[in-house]
């Protein structure tokens, strides 16, 4: 990617601290804990809303069927939704990635990205790159990315784990942040006892 677009920290959920995420963003990861609760919430939301959301044609969705590659997944559903924002190096394996699955169904994509060496080799240079040690494959891990993206002017959450996007209301390009912290915030009220939440934004660069 060109570093028009950068992914920076959200320091906190009040107005103040969110002021100083610069704008506008074009999409949040959540990185959260999958605890027992979240996954009894999972099940009854999945049942719910089965065959009741209107879901846009435009939205690109992927599975996830490779272990502890949700950062990666996270980042295709935050990219391959942007792209009338972001630019893309030439080479880009990603935007290869993108054009290639872009008429697959979301499995057809997860199969199409196990197969994909250029995205594992990057992948795996990024995660061996940051300051923690990065878990392997198949380690248990506790920890989950998801995305949120506006397509549409409608904020939608994009979880490889689930069967499809989940639909959260109306949005804009100027609530983007506010919309999508509104719903991070319903996922820390579900485990008020955990601490294990980040959140990360995709803003434009401001320098």
């Amino acid at each position: 990617m060109k570093p028009t677009w950068q992914f920076g920290d959200v320091y906190g959920l009040d107005p103040e601290l969110l002021s100083m995420v610069p704008r506008p963003v074009c999409a949040v990861l959540l990185l959260f804990p999958v605890t027992e609760k979240y996954e009894a919430f999972k099940q009854e939301e999945e049942e719910k809303l089965k065959g009741q959301q209107q879901v846009s044609p435009d939205i690109y969705f992927i599975k996830q069927t490779i272990g502890n590659a949700c950062g990666t997944i996270g980042l295709i559903h935050a990219v391959a939704n942007n792209q009338s924002h972001l630019e893309f190096e030439s080479d880009s394996p990603l935007k290869k990635f993108i054009e290639q699955t872009v008429k697959m169904t979301p499995e057809e994509r997860a199969t199409f990205l196990e197969k994909d060496e250029s995205i594992r080799v990057t992948h795996e240079s990024s995660a061996q790159e940051g300051q923690s040690e990065a878990p392997s494959l198949d380690e248990k891990v506790n920890l989950h990315f998801i995305a949120f993206v506006n397509v549409g002017g409608q904020l939608y959450e994009l979880d490889g784990r689930k069967p499809f996007p989940v639909v959260h209301g109306k949005t804009s390009e100027d609530t983007f942040l506010e919309d999508a912290v509104e719903v991070c915030k319903i996922f820390m009220a579900r485990d008020p006892q955990e601490v294990r939440f980040t959140i990360i934004a995709l803003s434009k660069d401001s320098y």
